[in-house]
């Protein structure tokens, strides 16, 4: 299962709120969808979702088009937008049968949904009962009832507490092992833990397209230290083979490890042998932070 965006745009009036956007996700990923406001990200959920039509551009979901067929394009899409709209004076496993009845699924789905969000034991209250985590759980039912193969979840942790930010994290992790996932949020830690990759969109363009996994590993880590006695640059050079090495004052220095060297360790330990202090240290590499203001500001 896969889902195309061809040179995807949407205009309104004059203005681009898309302007060719282009990507593929495949089944087994959890992609990471980020930008500042008004960038365009519920205006592509609203596109992919057939919600609303492209003024140009195709998406292609399992390679049905969504301009051609958006009743079988919704058929294999779940959604969770941001406001989770429920009814609250509905019982959840009454809510959820509503739900079914509208795809047309059989009630039996009902109970493995439950099953699958970890909802047993608020079957049988009313929505107006639950935890806003609860509520959340429930919007991730109604969005999987009907087995979809894409899964768009849209700001599914804001307003949660740790606690129901990790169990909401971990569903979508176990989800995402076999279903297509487009997960937006504000929240850059929590699509640095959820996401393999990240597509970046800013004024209605996409602008990177990241794998985490090789930002990691491209990453170079720049050590910021101060020593309680002067130390040579020489010595730190044969003994550190670091990347780069900057003297910042009369005992501090800034150097720069590839990633993949434990630098804390080497540094410690080359004090150590030369009866030194580390007095002050800190450690800063690439990250999705810095990425995102560098591509939106």
């Amino acid at each position: 299962m896969t889902l195309k965006l061809l040179h995807l745009t949407k205009k309104y009036g004059q203005q681009f709120a898309l302007n060719d956007v282009s990507f593929t996700l495949k089944q087994g990923e959890i992609v990471g969808l980020l930008g500042p406001n008004g960038a365009g990200k519920s205006t592509l959920f609203k596109l992919i979702t057939a919600y609303l039509p492209a003024t140009s551009g195709e998406i292609l979901v399992n390679n049905l088009k969504a301009s051609k067929q958006p009743l079988e394009v919704k058929k294999i899409i779940g959604y969770l937008p941001e406001n989770n709209p429920l009814y609250p004076e509905m019982y959840v496993k009454e809510y959820l049968g509503f739900i079914a009845n509208l795809h047309k699924v059989s009630k039996t789905n009902i109970d493995k949904v439950i099953a699958q969000v970890g909802l047993e034991g608020e079957a049988p209250k009313k929505i107006s009962q639950l935890s806003k985590g609860y509520k959340q759980r429930v919007g991730l039912a109604s969005a999987l009832i009907h087995n979809p193969s894409v899964l768009l979840l849209d700001e599914p942790t804001t307003g949660l507490d740790p606690n129901q930010i990790i169990e909401i994290r971990n569903l979508i992790k176990q989800i995402g092992q076999t279903k297509t996932v487009l997960f937006s949020s504000h929240i850059l830690q929590e699509v640095e833990a959820i996401c393999q990759r990240v597509l970046l969109i800013n004024n209605g363009k996409l602008v990177a397209d990241i794998n985490l996994n090789d930002l990691k590993l491209a990453s170079t880590a720049l050590i910021t230290l101060r020593f309680d006695k002067v130390v040579l640059a020489a010595n730190l050079q044969s003994e550190l083979q670091p990347k780069t090495i900057e003297k910042t004052g009369e005992t501090s220095w800034q150097l720069s490890f590839e990633n993949g060297v434990d630098s804390g360790a080497i540094l410690f330990d080359f004090a150590k042998k030369h009866g030194l202090k580390i007095v002050e240290m800190t450690q800063k590499g690439a990250d999705l932070e810095s990425l995102f203001k560098q591509f939106t500001t």
